[in-house]
């Protein structure tokens, strides 16, 4: 039963990247699996703050007309993860995919994370990443801020400096993919790697921009399609010179949404097409072609995280084979 060894107890795979051997550690980060977790800050979210500006019309009229029932659904489905920062990092995730927005109306720029209704202040988040980064050394983060959703110039100022003075020396500069190894990161202490999809951070040299990080969307509810997208996608990375996320996620849909409120999204649409979307997971393969970072919701609920680490002994054994 998949369930029975929740990644997410204790601090089995805390320092997972530290202890990865130097055949690994000198390879392109690019071809390493790493786990990852999927719209990341929807662990806490506030049943009273106004529905989020990422939603669909549908869910605004739900919430005007049933504001309260609707908001209590809302968090139901908003819940894809269940574990705070701290315990996916312990957990072993390295992988945040992260939306953002301002409070409409709210004085001052502050910015939260965001997944259907608001959550935790961006800063509080940064905070724990890195108090988590300053006790584990070696280990490395990816930040991929992909969605921005009622920002204007000034917040996004406001956010790329803050990122800059959480992390400060730790912020690894934008430079060719391939160059990036374990190696070369541990020796320049750099320890997080930021994805900024937008125009404001062009020019700030520790700001990646948006496409050396693809993340194909394959936006279906069914698990053979998605594992066919997923496939495809991995066909056409190698040339791309960039980092690459395997999104091994399904997408609920509005009829989704009205047959599952009575379940909820983790039994409803996960539970159910988790074994297949998970062996499929289990029969990948890291290096050149191959996986590298993998997302998938309900994290917790799965060996997910040892799963895709332990993906990373093929690139040994291949190794080990040939001739000394």
């Amino acid at each position: 039963d998949m369930k029975t060894r929740p990644a997410g107890i204790g601090k089995v795979n805390a320092d997972w990247m530290g202890s990865l051997p130097s055949q690994l550690s000198a390879m392109p980060l690019k071809y390493i699996a790493v786990p990852g977790s999927h719209d990341s800050f929807t662990f806490w979210v506030d049943e009273h703050a106004p529905v989020g500006p990422d939603q669909k019309a549908y869910v605004k009229y739900l919430a005007t007309m049933f504001s309260v029932l609707a908001k209590k659904v809302m968090v139901k489905w908003s819940m894809t993860q269940n574990l705070t920062f701290r315990e996916q990092l312990d957990a072993g995730i390295r992988y945040f995919d992260l939306r953002v927005s301002s409070k409409p109306g709210e004085a001052g720029n502050e910015i939260y994370f965001i997944h259907g209704l608001f959550g935790h202040k961006v800063r509080d988040g940064l905070l724990e990443i890195n108090s988590f980064l300053c006790r584990h050394k070696k280990e490395v983060v990816f930040l991929d801020f992909n969605h921005y959703y009622a920002m204007e110039a000034e917040h996004h100022i406001y956010l790329i400096r803050m990122l800059q003075e959480v992390f400060g020396s730790k912020l690894c500069n934008n430079c060719m993919v391939e160059n990036v190894t374990l190696d070369y990161l541990w020796e320049k202490k750099y320890q997080v790697i930021v994805f900024y999809h937008h125009p404001s951070a062009q020019g700030i040299p520790v700001m990646w921009p948006g496409y050396k990080i693809p993340a194909p969307w394959a936006n279906t509810t069914e698990p053979n399609k998605l594992i066919k997208f997923l496939e495809t996608t991995l066909k056409e990375r190698a040339a791309q010179g960039s980092f690459h996320v395997t999104q091994a996620i399904l997408t609920p849909r509005a009829n989704t949404v009205a047959k599952g409120l009575v379940w909820g999204l983790r039994s409803y649409l996960v539970e159910r097409n988790l074994p297949a979307i998970m062996s499929w997971v289990e029969t990948q393969r890291p290096g050149k072609d191959g996986v590298n970072i993998i997302t998938s919701d309900f994290v917790e609920l799965t060996d997910f995280a040892n799963i895709v680490i332990k993906l990373n002994n093929l690139l040994l054994s291949e190794q080990r084979r040939k001739p000394r």
